[in-house]
């Protein structure tokens, strides 16, 4: 990959598209992917983790992917929810192609790929789901959640996978401290190295998420 990173917005390293199969919304699926992007093999863990152990998305609605990769957690929303838009945001040109592609194969026709400054500024969303870019560092990593977890409907909630060795207990007490006003932030689970961190937007008046059996 040399000097390419998964948040470069050109990768110029060669494609080397490759053919994987994974399981999406209980689907085994065969999909695309390709170098410069994030986890072009399989599935990351974290991801794996968030997937895992987050409930099923809204049915209908405006639905956020934050850091999209190759698609996994867009098109597990998007098969989920086939009635709700799913935006699949990142700044890597060549994994929103990927996801566009991937999204075209699966018949999905409810996936915008788009980069972050292509949503339009009145879409709210009903879920964000997100395996952040951790290694852009903290402040772009902050500035990043303090432009989209508002965007948040009332009464919703975002779900971010962090490593629990990079900063997961840090960036919850951050998030805590910086969405303090209508907002709660909660550890939901651990698993295999990693926090799912929930963020839920109150509505007024306050009123807690429903929590499924």
């Amino acid at each position: 990959m040399g000097s390419d990173h998964y948040f470069t917005a050109a990768p110029a390293s060669p494609e080397n598209l490759r053919r994987i199969r994974v399981t999406l919304a209980g689907k085994e699926i065969e999909l695309t992917t390709a170098a410069g992007v994030f986890s072009p093999d399989h599935v990351d863990v974290g991801t794996s983790v968030l997937l895992a152990n987050t409930p099923p998305p809204p049915p209908g609605g405006h639905l956020l992917d934050l850091g999209c990769g190759w698609g996994p957690i867009s098109l597990s929303l998007a098969l989920a929810a086939p009635h709700a838009t799913v935006w699949a945001v990142d700044v890597n040109e060549r994994a929103l192609d990927l996801v566009r592609r991937n999204a075209a194969e699966l018949g999905l026709d409810n996936v915008n790929a788009v980069t972050p400054d292509d949503v339009p500024a009145d879409v709210s969303f009903r879920t964000i789901r997100s395996n952040p870019p951790i290694r852009v560092g903290k402040s772009e990593l902050h500035d990043l959640l303090e432009r989209w977890i508002p965007r948040l409907d009332e009464r919703a909630d975002g779900w971010f996978v962090v490593s629990r060795n990079l900063g997961a207990d840090s960036l919850q007490r951050w998030l805590a401290t910086t969405f303090a006003d209508g907002y709660s932030v909660y550890r939901a689970t651990t698993g295999r190295g990693f926090r799912v961190l929930k963020v839920r937007r109150h509505g007024t008046p306050r009123t807690e998420a429903i929590e499924l059996p």
